[in-house]
C-alpha cells in the first residue's frame, strides 16, 4: 500500500496487520481519486472510519488542504500517525481516536466551515454508512455542496438515501464493494 500521487507520491504507507481493516487497494483508490480529482484542490476531507488513513493522506498529497481523521481503534489510530508523520503530511492532517458518531458530535461543535468531500468506509454489512449519513444529514458539517463518499459491500442496499435527505450521484461497482456518491439535496 502506497501513496499513488502527488506531493507524496510513492511513500509506502504501513497498515494494521490482520483483517481488522481492510486497506483499499492502489487499483480501486487510483480509480476513486481519478473520478474526485476536480474537486480536491484546497478541499477539507473527513476520513471516516479512517483504518490506516490511506484515503484521507492521498488526499492531503493530491492537493485537500486539511484532511480529518476519525478512528476509535487506538491501533490503527497509532498507524495514521506513523504515516501522517512518514509522508510528512501531519501538518494538514488532524486525527481524532474515538468513536466515529462521538467525533461527529465533538466535531458539530467545533467546526465552523463545512467538509467538502466525506469519506466513509466503515466495517461491511453493519448499517454503519447508514448511521453516519443519518448523523451527517441534519449536521452543519455538510452543506448540498459536499460530496460524500460511501465504500461499502456490493450487497448494500443505499434506497433510503431518498428519506434522508440525499440522492445517489453515482454507484462505482467493484468485485466484492461499491463506492457510492452521495449528496446532500438543495
Amino acid at each position: 500500500m502506497r501513496i499513488i500521487a502527488g506531493k507524496a507520491k510513492s511513500l509506502p504507507l504501513k497498515a494494521l496487520p490482520g483483517s481488522d481493516t481492510r486497506p483499499t487497494t492502489d487499483r480501486i483508490k487510483e480509480t476513486l481519486f481519478n473520478m474526485i480529482h476536480s474537486e480536491l484542490v484546497d478541499c477539507r476531507f473527513l476520513d471516516l472510519f479512517a483504518g490506516s488513513g490511506s484515503i484521507g493522506l492521498e488526499a492531503l498529497s493530491r492537493g485537500a488542504k486539511e484532511a480529518v481523521f476519525i478512528e476509535r481503534s487506538k491501533k490503527a489510530a497509532a498507524i495514521i500517525r506513523e504515516n501522517m508523520a512518514f509522508t510528512k503530511l501531519a501538518s494538514t492532517g488532524r486525527l481524532y481516536c474515538m468513536d466515529v458518531f462521538a467525533a461527529l458530535g465533538q466535531l458539530e461543535q467545533q467546526e465552523q466551515e463545512c467538509f467538502d468531500i466525506v469519506f466513509m468506509d466503515p466495517p461491511y454489512n453493519q448499517l454503519l454508512e447508514k448511521q453516519a449519513l443519518m448523523a451527517l444529514s441534519p449536521s452543519k458539517l455538510i452543506s448540498e455542496h459536499t460530496l460524500l463518499i460511501a465504500e461499502a459491500s456490493i450487497e448494500t442496499d443505499f434506497s433510503y438515501l431518498g428519506d434522508l435527505g440525499y440522492e445517489l450521484e453515482k454507484l462505482k461497482t467493484y468485485k466484492t464493494n461499491v463506492h457510492a456518491f452521495i449528496r446532500k439535496r438543495a
